[in-house]
């Protein structure tokens, strides 16, 4: 059986910590404050450690990091008042696998250390195995080569067995519905219903139905009882995109279900739980619209406890060629794969894809509706995307010097284009690397690693 670890300054937490967890077999470990948990983390193995945040005189963000340091195969759980939930974040961010609130119901207690217990033990299997995100390549259905998308999946797999609100952003077509269905995937909730959601879509008068239900007669043509989205999700995740579009008055509604975990639907008196995890998505700035009053800020930071920002297609080069191959092998079913001319890799590699993603995958589309004899030529792209070819001179260079010449392998091909665009960054920056890393959003070290001749 597990062996947990529990740090708290209040003698009576740890009592009925240590009284709940024996009774299910547990084996316990008390530490009274962070200082005695530390030395007891020195010289004993532990499965899990479940801590206060507010202890003196090692406190639990400090008794985190360390222990983060010294046993990093240790999962922690942290516990947290209500006016500290923001700190218990932070604590996610740190490398915690979730916050339990205080007071906190026993069987979401024993819920959260379950799965905590379980995602650890899955962990281990996984490093192991080496099997850790197969090649940085793809993880579920997201495609993600580049340094940016490998920390969007990295942060997915952390937060996915969580019951954490999730918000992810990103500009339209950056895959923000992907890394929702991702969460959903890798998280206990996985066999239950995932049910996507846009909130833009739905006409206002009719959203509060389509969302929470409605009774018989509730207005004209409310014929029947109608089952809303949050009672049709019931055990897995309800995916709310453009959550921005949600009307003012409605947003006090959807407060109160995602933090009561109750709905009442339109026309009723009775109140009911729902069991249903909320993942939200928005590709405006929420903090804006609260500033100008468009939307709620107890909303805002109910679901955005954990936010995952997706960044747009024109800041991840290197996911373009490797996402047109996906796309192709996605339509060609099986079929023999076409072969793409040299130009058209240069046209990919060089359009700025303001549309994103999604945009690129409607491109190969066309590309693949057009091709003839097997072959995606430049003539088969939409005209948009070669006359911006044709407006830039050193595109066409690149690929009639044969940079995109026969033999070149799709990683070494990638390699050579992020190794022309990190140089074209440091030149832009003046050739100042410190000033390059910031602009590209990587650490300095990651750059020099990328470019090790320029040490």
């Amino acid at each position: 059986m597990a062996k947990i670890l529990i740090a708290d300054d209040d003698p009576t937490i740890l009592s009925l910590l240590n009284k709940i967890l024996l009774s299910k077999g547990y084996e316990v470990q008390l530490a009274e404050h962070g200082g005695v948990a530390e030395k007891l983390l020195k010289s004993e193995q532990f499965d899990l450690l479940i801590s206060d945040i507010k202890m003196e005189p090692v406190d639990g963000m400090q008794l985190l990091r360390n222990t983060r340091q010294m046993r990093p195969s240790v999962g922690v759980i942290m516990l947290t008042a209500y006016a500290t939930v923001s700190t218990a974040v932070e604590a996610m961010k740190e490398g915690a696998f979730d916050y339990i609130p205080k007071p906190f119901k026993i069987d979401e207690l024993l819920e959260t250390v379950k799965r905590a217990l379980d995602y650890q033990r899955s962990l281990s299997e996984q490093i192991s195995g080496d099997a850790h995100i197969e090649s940085k390549k793809y993880f579920g259905n997201i495609v993600a080569e580049s340094e940016g998308m490998v920390n969007v999946c990295e942060m997915v797999k952390r937060v996915a067995p969580t019951k954490t609100t999730i918000m992810v952003t990103g500009d339209s077509g950056t895959g923000k519905e992907l890394v929702a269905e991702a969460l959903h995937s890798f998280s206990a909730r996985s066999e239950a219903p995932f049910l996507p959601v846009n909130c833009a879509a739905l006409p206002e008068t009719l959203i509060e139905s389509e969302l929470f239900g409605h009774v018989k007669g509730a207005f004209t043509g409310a014929t029947v009882n109608k089952e809303g989205l949050f009672e049709a999700a019931r055990g897995g995740s309800l995916f709310l995109d453009e959550i921005n579009s949600i009307p003012h008055q409605l947003q006090s509604k959807l407060l109160r279900a995602i933090q009561n975990k109750k709905i009442r639907k339109v026309g009723g008196t009775e109140e009911f739980e729902v069991d249903v995890r909320i993942i939200a998505a928005s590709n405006q700035d929420l903090e804006t619209l609260v500033k100008n009053g468009s939307f709620r800020e107890d909303l805002f930071y109910r679901l955005s406890v954990i936010t995952i920002d997706i960044p747009p297609l024109k800041q991840r080069p290197e996911d373009v060629l490797p996402l047109a191959q996906h796309f192709i092998s996605l339509e060609m079913d099986g079929s023999e794969f076409p072969v793409m001319d040299n130009a058209v890799l240069s046209i990919l590699q060089n359009y700025t894809w303001p549309g994103n993603v999604r945009e690129l995958q409607n491109v190969i589309q066309h590309c693949l509706t057009f091709m003839k004899d097997g072959k995606i030529t430049k003539e088969t792209l939409p005209t948009k995307l070669i006359v911006s070819y044709e407006e830039n001179p050193g595109a066409q260079s690149a690929a009639l010097t044969g940079e995109f010449g026969k033999g070149k392998s799709l990683k070494a091909f990638l390699r050579a284009k992020e190794k022309e665009y990190l140089k074209n960054v440091i030149n832009t920056m003046g050739g100042d690397k410190v000033k390059a890393a910031q602009e590209l959003d990587i650490s300095l070290a990651t750059l020099y690693r990328k470019l090790p001749e320029e040490k």
